[in-house]
């Protein structure tokens, strides 16, 4: 019996593996080695006493069977507190390595609390319209991450929704309280409307329903009450509620969302576009998906020169469909920005481009496959996760860097797309979008106001090729 235990607790080999491959991680060698030299230390006491007491108990069983029953209830007395010191260090490693999650917008804003203090005290409060009732789960996740991104930007929110169901939602999530607060500071408006564009509704109806949320919220960008809209609803709807209410920049003949994809270099996103906008598409659509990319490149992700990459089958300029030759002759051609040439599907998160544009089929297709990585790779590993106390080890070490990963590729995470191409900025937000989401969308709506993005939009009306 005392053998068992002591083959069972003394596993420094599986521990040292583990630490092994968190020194890659440059950041938390010293706390990984703290914690599993503790782990092993304790481990191997545990050894050393349960095999010390074996041999008491072989010893003691020759002499009295009552005595020796005594010393082996003090050994497994032993065995159990040593394990609880190495699921305590397993506990702490854990509690104590817990990642940042990956933020797009992290070359803008210093940390996930607040923003950077000088550019904090060179803006004013902006305005922005909220599309209250669009989305999954609105509108008290919505609400929730408007209250929060009020206390974390300076920025106010014009709330669109029906009042009676936004004050219920605040009554059932503990909000209500801060919601008045905010209204008395002049900090939140709420602004009433209709009923919203449901998510299976066709995006025509945004002209049959005037007073629906999502037309109130545009409304105010319209009628400069709000410099930019935010809406997590029916994102065929929301586009052509901005194409019929604010219009579409001269020269662009159709707007594209613009998603931000995780690469490499966590700090260094990719900018895909279109990402379903558009299924059809002409060569010089995504000759202007190109030219709207590179302003925000440089505006929003502040890249000096973007390196602007065609989403195609090969390298080669030869490869392709009819659309993807005739797109490569024009974007060859344009020398207002850094054309890199062909971007294969492996290449769109190397980080060896900055923009990469493809039609809208294409890129809802390759946006909603990067939405299911995280959670498939995530089950991977969890499966191939040793089972017993060594799995259990393992699991408490690896847990919140397979959450890291998982949320690093999922979409979702990131808050939301711009709308390019229209004369107002509006953000898409996902569908199933909750309070981190939305607070995550509200600085990506500031950080564009805040860099003027619609002023160097506006010149690309000036550039020949837009008025040819």
């Amino acid at each position: 019996m005392g053998k068992e235990t002591v083959q069972k607790i003394n596993k420094p080999r599986a521990i040292r593996r583990l630490v092994i491959w968190y020194k890659r991680n440059s950041a938390v060698t010293s706390i990984v080695d703290t914690a599993a030299s503790s782990a092993v230390t304790a481990s191997n006491v545990a050894g050393n006493v349960v095999s010390g007491a074996g041999s008491v108990v072989s010893t003691a069983s020759s002499v009295a069977s009552n005595v020796a029953g005594n010393v082996v209830s003090s050994a497994e007395s032993v065995v159990n507190t040593a394990s609880s010191v190495v699921s305590n260090a397993s506990s702490i490693a854990k509690n104590t390595l817990q990642p940042l999650v990956f933020d797009p917008l992290k070359r803008l804003q210093n940390n996930d609390v607040i923003l950077d203090s000088v550019e904090e005290s060179q803006s004013k409060r902006i305005w922005i319209a909220v599309d209250g009732m669009g989305g999954d789960y609105a509108p008290g996740p919505i609400l929730e991450g408007c209250l929060e991104a009020i206390s974390r930007f300076p920025i106010n929110i014009k709330f669109v929704g029906k009042i009676e169901k936004v004050k219920d939602a605040a009554e059932k999530t503990g909000l209500a309280e801060l919601l008045q607060n905010e209204i008395d500071n002049n900090r939140l408006e709420l602004i009433d409307s209709g009923e919203p564009i449901g998510m299976n509704e066709e995006a025509t109806a945004v002209r049959k329903r005037k007073n629906a949320s999502i037309n109130i919220a545009m409304d105010l960008v319209r009628n400069n009450k709000a410099e930019a809209v935010y809406s997590a609803g029916n994102s065929g709807a929301m586009m052509a509620s901005a194409i019929f209410r604010i219009g579409r920049l001269k020269g662009i003949d159709r707007p594209a969302i613009g998603a931000l994809f995780p690469t490499r270099d966590q700090t260094r996103p990719v900018l895909v576009l279109d990402v379903g906008a558009n299924t059809d598409c002409k060569p010089s659509y995504l000759h202007q998906f190109a030219l709207l990319g590179n302003i925000y490149a440089k505006d929003v992700l502040q890249v000096k020169k973007p390196r602007i990459g065609l989403l195609n089958i090969g390298e080669e300029e030869c490869k392709g469909n009819d659309l993807s030759l005739k797109t490569f002759e024009l974007l060859s051609s344009e020398k207002s920005f850094d054309f890199g040439g062909n971007c294969e599907g492996r290449d769109v998160l190397s980080g060896s481009f900055d923009v990469v544009v493809c039609d809208g089929f294409t890129g809802n297709i390759l946006l909603k496959f990067l939405e299911s990585v995280g959670g498939v790779l995530l089950d991977i590993l969890r499966s191939e996760l040793p089972r017993g106390r060594r799995g259990k080890v393992g699991s408490a070490f690896l847990k919140s860097n397979l959450l890291r990963i998982k949320k690093r590729l999922d979409h979702a995470e990131h808050g939301g797309a711009l709308l390019l191409g229209v004369n107002g900025i509006c953000v898409i937000g996902h569908g199933s979008s909750k309070s981190l989401s939305v607070v995550s969308a509200l600085r990506l709506a500031h950080s564009a106001v805040n860099h003027c993005v619609m002023d160097n939009l506006k010149q690309l009306q000036k550039l020949q090729v837009l008025n040819s």
